[in-house]
């Protein structure tokens, strides 16, 4: 099938009206969750994993990807009219984007960051549709040793790319490693570290984690932190650009939708460092430098686009290799596993209507956020005034509702509960526990093609080296390792760290 049919079988899958109204239904809750500061999609995604078991798979994924991109739209909201960013990857936006709120220049602002993110969001979809399949025929092709080297190639990524210290994050993602091994192991039949509790033998659970790590340890870390919120007063108006405005923005908004769509697909890349490396690119490239932070038009067209670009791209390697390239993407992956999808290349073949009714469903979703977005600013503004003491109690009702339906057991509440303390002390260690959460998806992966390789080469480990593929992605983690010495790598990340505690 060529591409134009296949698109075709995607949009037949995805405008069904129950699919519709899940699309619908997530991008609403993901603007929704992207304009309340506190609440991300890693945390909503996680509450609402219990509530997929009902759902087609197709509308499960559908509903879950629209929450993810839909933050990105909803999280510049904030960070203009409060210059409190909803999403990480919205606190390059504050920067010239609440200087313009404060000039009279607010709908300007946010006309910018709409329009910016429906073309990124675009632009980005159509790269996943175009690149999938080549992909995905080169990595059907991937043996055991491949795959191993590609998890560990996504592993080091995602340390070296993510914000914080490189030593922490290598050491969440050996607890998640060690958490993934939980359970009876599937060769032996013995079971590993259960210490006789005998509802750890399946494992520990993916929703119990989750839930735990991203859920009640964000509740509980909210909680002790003062309420700031300088709302701004006034009626919104000016949301027409003029000409210069909107001939302004055309290549600051190319510019982060190219860096964006390249930088959503590298391993622990995403939303949160495109929006960095756009917003530098436009500045160090701007005849006027100086005008950044006071109002500059660009500084708020170019994260926007590369922010939602880059949410889009990175399904890539998930929908190809099996592989997330965040921590999103690994709750997603997460949500397939538990409809008994594996993700990697052969979701395209032998479930295509999931796989372009979710990409068509991209294009669907990005149309119905910019037609949501302006009109009900308004709503928006009113809901930040609700109190988060309001709010978290009932966001803990729902979880603990959704973990007990999952198993009808209350032993994952508890296990919840003392993940959920675990992931408040990760949080006042500045341990960020999205790689643990890697690491507990791609473990059982990695463990797996480790251990059929050594069969199969009858334990011979220069199989990994001799095989060009495998050697190839082994020699870029190492490049990858080397790089995240250098001094300038490790300035940018020592600001992304600073930008995701605003």
């Amino acid at each position: 099938m060529d591409l134009y049919s296949n698109l075709l079988l995607g949009f037949n899958t995805a405008v069904t009206p129950m699919n519709l109204l899940y699309c619908f239904g997530g991008v609403l809750i993901g603007t929704l969750i992207g304009v309340l500061p506190g609440i991300g999609p890693v945390q909503t995604l996680a509450i609402l994993l219990p509530t997929t078991y009902s759902l087609s798979p197709i509308s499960a994924l559908i509903m879950l990807a629209g929450i993810y991109y839909g933050a990105q739209y909803g999280g510049s909201t904030t960070s203009i009219l409060m210059n409190l960013p909803g999403e990480a990857s919205s606190v390059v936006t504050c920067l010239d984007g609440h200087q313009m709120a404060r000039q009279g220049r607010a709908g300007a602002a946010l006309t910018v960051a709409a329009l910016g993110s429906f073309f990124a969001g675009c632009v980005a979809t159509l790269m996943i549709a175009v690149l999938s399949i080549p992909l995905a025929d080169i990595s059907l092709k991937f043996g055991p040793a491949e795959y191993f080297s590609v998890i560990v190639f996504g592993l080091i990524g995602s340390i070296v790319l993510a914000s914080g210290s490189i030593i922490k994050a290598i050491g969440m993602i050996v607890v998640g490693l060690l958490l993934g091994m939980v359970g009876t192991d599937v060769t032996s039949g013995a079971q590993r570290f259960c210490f006789g509790v005998s509802e750890l033998a399946d494992g520990i659970g993916f929703v119990a984690l989750a839930m735990g790590l991203f859920g009640i340890s964000d509740i509980i870390s909210s909680l002790e932190k003062g309420e700031k919120r300088d709302i701004l007063k006034g009626k919104l108006t000016g949301f027409m650009l003029s000409k210069k405005e909107f001939l302004t923005c055309i290549p600051a908004t190319l510019r982060g939708t190219l860096s964006g769509c390249l930088l959503g697909i590298l391993p622990g890349g995403g939303a949160v460092l495109a929006s960095f490396s756009a917003y530098m690119l436009e500045k160090k490239i701007s005849k006027d430098p100086e005008s950044f932070g006071k109002g500059n038009i660009k500084g708020v067209a170019a994260p926007e686009s590369a922010n939602n670009a880059a949410a889009q791209t990175s399904f890539i390697p998930l929908l190809t290799l099996g592989i997330p390239s965040n921590v999103v993407l690994a709750i997603m992956a997460g949500a397939m596993m538990i409809h008994g999808i594996q993700p990697g290349p052969r979701v395209i073949t032998s479930n295509p209507e999931l796989f372009w009714g979710v990409i068509a469903s991209m294009w669907i979703g990005n149309l119905m956020l910019i037609i949501l977005n302006l009109p009900l600013i308004g709503i928006w503004v009113r809901l930040l005034s609700v109190p988060y003491r309001v709010l978290y109690p009932a966001i803990l009702v729902f979880c603990c509702i959704g973990l007990y339906s999952v198993n009808n057991n209350t032993f994952d509440i508890g296990l919840t509960a003392l993940l959920g303390l675990l992931g408040y002390i990760f949080i006042k260690l500045d341990c960020e526990p999205a790689p643990l959460i890697l690491g507990f998806v791609l473990g059982p992966m990695m463990e797996e093609n480790f251990r059929r390789c050594m069969l199969l080469s009858h334990g011979d480990p220069s199989v990994f080296f001799t095989r060009p593929l495998s050697l190839s992605f082994l020699l870029l983690s190492l490049i990858m390792v080397v790089a995240a010495g250098l001094p300038a790598l490790k300035k940018k990340r020592e600001v992304a760290f600073q930008g995701d505690d605003l």
